[in-house]
């Protein structure tokens, strides 16, 4: 704030023991202090700079003042932050930890990118870009995974599954959408996890037009993904769980060819289904009108619809739910799949574990990815893809707190926790200095080793490392063994 403004202020004259006043003077001041560990976390990825290199600059080099580079990290680490509007540049544009994120001098370093610039930026990116940039940040997720478990699964789960994306406008390609009954967009998301891991990391985000049905470009997002995983992961085993909009016969035959992948995809009931779960629906109202309580029982068949070329195993989870007050419901539930094992394991040990991905599509809401205010649908691809990367880094920011208290915490409690800080800059001529108010209740979890970032490669993720043989995972190099 220059000297010549007048500074902005709050007065509370009469509700202590003095005036108070609250002034808006601190040059120094960030309340996003906790932001430099986006930063340590994305270096551990290189994740912006890998996505940043897959776009191509066609701006004159002359007039050029902010790098793609420095306009997509800003962008990242805002939405991150907690402002998705384009609009927030322009309160943010001289915050000293955001210059800090840019590798600017907090305080005498020049102000970040206008929204003007932000908003060219975003209306700038075309088809091709957009792939590259979606490859790019798959690539660089299952890269660093890789490293972190030496390139060594013994399964890998992808999970793919679609979200409403409300528009209030005229944005190019949004339509009525009857299952949702109202107009927006119908982006897909997928995510991966590794063995028995809890956690199911980003690894994809298409945005598509309102009226498509779940399973559209489905088969490109997997086929894309599993060749990533097999470069990182060879011979790995691979296992694919889907919501029942995606039992398409294309996506099934896509399955059935891809050697060493299991499936579990939901099945939407019809006249057959529920006549080959008849026997299995009898015995679930035998044993609910005898416990008085919501029963279920297990079941399979074979069963193929009129466009199958053949029959596949039909999964039969046959209910009846009973709530107080009301009637008992028959509730029966189908899966397809080309696993051996048991029809209860299949259901509760592997298809309901997906039900996780809804808590993932909670926080992605959280960060607002569905913010597709844009009138072109390709500016608005781009901002899925920016709040996508956002929440990598999120992501990584669990990850690190794993073994205390906020290792499952939610977005929403990470950004509250340890991003949203109060703090004070100072620059001397050795280092910066982030000044953070001693009483901060988090400070145990925030200086606990296990959540600390330790010095990482600087490394740009390869997009195309198909046939590629896996790096060996990166250590530190010992010493020397002391001569005796």
């Amino acid at each position: 704030m220059s000297e010549n403004n007048t500074t902005e202020c709050l007065l509370f004259a009469d509700i202590f023991p003095k005036p108070a006043v609250m002034q808006f003077d601190q040059r120094q001041g960030s309340s996003d202090g906790g932001a430099v560990l986006l930063k340590a976390a994305d270096r551990r990825y290189g994740l912006i700079a890998g996505m940043a290199a897959s776009l191509s600059d066609e701006r004159q080099a002359g007039k050029v003042e902010h790098s793609l580079e420095e306009l997509f990290a800003q962008r990242v680490f805002s939405i991150a932050c907690g402002y998705p509007d384009g609009n927030d540049a322009a309160r943010l544009a001289s915050d000293p930890i955001h210059k800090m994120l840019q590798d600017r001098d907090p305080i005498e370093g020049r102000d970040l990118a206008s929204q003007s610039t932000l908003s060219r930026f975003e209306n700038a990116i075309g088809a091709k870009g957009l792939y590259r940039l979606g490859e790019a940040m798959a690539t660089s997720v299952i890269q660093r995974h890789a490293e972190r478990l030496g390139h060594r699964a013994g399964r890998i789960t992808l999970d793919l599954d679609p979200t409403d994306d409300p528009t209030h406008g005229a944005q190019q390609l949004s339509f009525f959408n009857g299952h949702y009954d109202t107009w927006c967009y119908l982006p897909v998301m997928g995510f991966i996890s590794f063995n028995d891991e809890a956690e199911q990391y980003m690894c994809a985000a298409v945005l598509r037009p309102g009226n498509v049905t779940a399973a559209v470009g489905a088969v490109g997002i997997l086929r894309r993904l599993m060749q990533l995983v097999r470069c990182s992961f060879p011979g790995v085993r691979i296992r694919v769980r889907l919501d029942g909009g995606f039992a398409h016969p294309q996506l099934l035959a896509f399955l059935d060819a891809e050697p060493g992948v299991e499936y579990v995809v939901a099945m939407a009931k019809n006249a057959v289904l529920k006549r080959k779960a008849k026997p299995a629906m009898r015995q679930a109202r035998k044993l609910s009108r005898h416990s008085d309580q919501t029963e279920h029982v297990y079941a399979e068949a074979l069963y193929a619809a009129g466009s199958w070329p053949r029959q596949r195993r039909m999964i039969i989870k046959a209910e009846v739910v009973r709530s107080a007050g009301k009637e008992p419901k028959d509730n029966p539930r189908f899966i397809i799949t080309n696993m051996k094992q048991s029809p209860e394991w299949l259901y509760e040990q592997v298809y309901c574990q997906r039900g996780e991905i809804e808590n993932r599509i909670k926080e992605l809401h959280a960060l607002q990815i569905d913010r597709t205010s844009c009138s072109q649908f390709w500016a608005n691809q781009f901002r899925v893809l920016l709040t996508a990367a956002a929440y990598v880094l999120m992501q990584e920011l669990r990850l690190s707190a794993t073994g205390t208290d906020c290792a499952r915490a939610q977005i929403w409690t990470l950004r509250e926790r340890f991003l949203k800080l109060g703090a004070r800059v100072l620059v001397s001529v050795r280092r910066m200095v982030v000044h953070l108010p001693s009483s901060f209740p988090g400070k145990t979890a925030l200086t606990n080793p296990k959540t600390s970032f330790p010095p990482s490669r600087n490394h740009l993720p390869e997009t195309n490392c198909a046939h590629k043989p896996p790096q060996r995972p990166w250590r530190r190099p010992q010493r020397p063994p002391t001569p005796p």
